[in-house]
């Protein structure tokens, strides 16, 4: 916590890391809004802050967006409108972002122009920037750009297709490459003069090998510095410190923060002459995931729901119940020992040998027909956690079908990407099965259940 001075940060994290507890906030807030319609792409911030309940006015007369007061508890967002579509849509979503200080309703916040302009006000506006790619490029949104090369010119040539800023997409690329890279931001270390970098985060793929300390120094020699305005880019190899390896760097300069000289920096990182593999983290196959054929340990997931213990007429849980009775007696004996334990974000373990157990997983609410879909993502995502915490106690590879999208009604996109989040980043092989039968191939896949 010592790197993190501002008193605002102070009182939004209190004990946790402010980087894990912004991106936390983002994606449970954006997790809510899935759950309440909102849709993409692209995904639309002005209707975010609709959801929220916050007013956006546009005022012509401003610099770029503020956010500011009305009253004592409440407020508004002004935004510029003459901006271009992506510059508006990155400054509202960072003016949200604002919204999760505890202090956002006692003073005017602008990017562009801060009310205080303090040393360390910049880690206010690095966690909203954090912030905003998450709305931009929320937990599903992936599957577009899955399959994308990660290099600063295809990043650029990204950035203008979605309309959101380079930052949000870079990050949404290490989150769901395969690739051994690592994303990273790093800000000028002097507000007036180039005296070298400083690494604010970063975001390591999958498959990376390494990673940068936040705070780590990089000298005022360095190919960031060749990033000297907004746009401008730079690669090349060099070697930071010991013991990282000697880095293939490419990266871009994107907006400083207020009263800052130099531009900050979205860079590329990877080991220099290092062959470049790709770990897809999840495999899809045609087969039946209750009989995995993998070689040792291995779990067994399913969505269950929040109603009933009696599971069904049709869809995997059914077919758990009939092929593996004892995993559904074991279950409902558990809930009958304690009907709180089927409740959302609730997970069940039932071993039924030294090698296969099955995990059951409530996250759905209620069953039948529904306007809405009965997935709970964000239950969803606590299960998963949990899930993740098993297969690595265990040593165990996951099975699963296209968990939450039959009579859930869930998004495969938003649900892979939770998947990859929790497990795949960990390190846990995970396995989904499609029937024989079903024509969908691994890359139509992604959106066949959009």
């Amino acid at each position: 916590m010592q790197y993190w001075t501002n008193p605002s940060v102070a009182r939004f994290a209190g004990d946790n890391d402010p980087i894990a507890f912004m991106q936390k906030k983002a994606r449970e807030l954006v997790l809510h809004a899935l759950q309440e319609g909102w849709t993409g792409p692209p995904y639309d911030p002005f209707k975010l802050a609709d959801l929220l309940g916050i007013p956006v006015v546009a005022q012509e007369n401003i610099l770029d967006a503020r956010i500011m007061p009305v009253g004592t508890q409440r407020y508004r967002i002004e935004y510029n409108p003459n901006k271009s579509r992506g510059r508006q849509r990155f400054s509202l979503a960072h003016e949200i972002a604002h919204t999760f200080f505890p202090d956002c309703a006692e003073a005017v916040r602008n990017r562009s122009h801060v009310a205080s302009d303090t040393e360390d006000s910049w880690q206010v506006e690095m966690l909203c920037n954090l912030a905003a790619a998450e709305f931009l490029m929320p937990i599903g949104s992936g599957a577009m750009i899955e399959n994308e090369t990660v290099s600063i010119d295809n990043i650029l040539r990204l950035q203008v297709k979605y309309e959101v800023s380079t930052e949000a997409i870079s990050i949404k690329l290490a989150r769901i490459t395969g690739d051994p890279c690592v994303i990273f931001t790093a800000k000028s270390s002097s507000k007036s003069q180039p005296l070298g970098y400083s690494i604010e985060y970063s975001v390591p793929s999958r498959a990376a090998t390494f990673d940068f300390r936040r705070g780590f120094e990089v000298g005022r020699r360095t190919i960031l510095s060749q990033c000297t305005a907004v746009g401008f880019t730079a690669k090349g190899k060099e070697q930071w410190a010991v013991p990282l390896p000697e880095l293939y760097i490419e990266c871009v300069g994107i907006p400083p923060y207020p009263g800052y000289y130099m531009p900050r920096i979205v860079g590329i990182a990877r080991a220099a002459g290092k062959d470049i593999s790709r770990s897809h983290g999840i495999t899809f196959l045609k087969g039946d995931a209750i009989e995995p054929q993998t070689p040792g340990p291995k779990i067994i997931a399913q969505i269950i729901n929040d109603k009933t213990t009696n599971w069904g007429g049709r869809g995997f849980a059914y077919n758990v119940k009939k092929r593996l009775p004892e995993v559904q007696d074991d279950f409902q004996k558990w809930v009958l020992a304690n009907p709180r334990n089927l409740s959302l974000g609730s997970i069940h373990i039932s071993p039924l040998s030294d090698e296969r157990i099955v995990v059951s997983m409530v996250a759905q609410h209620g069953y039948g027909p529904s306007v809405k879909p009965r997935i709970r993502y964000g239950a969803l995502m606590n299960c998963l956690g949990r899930l993740a915490e098993v297969a690595a106690e265990k040593g165990a590879t996951v099975h699963m079908p296209r968990i939450g999208t039959g009579n859930a009604g869930g998004n495969w996109p938003i649900i892979q990407e939770l998947i990859q989040d929790t497990l795949s980043r960990r390190g846990i092989q995970v396995t989904v099965y499609d029937l024989p039968g079903i024509d969908v191939s691994e890359t139509q896949a992604i959106l066949a259940l959009e």
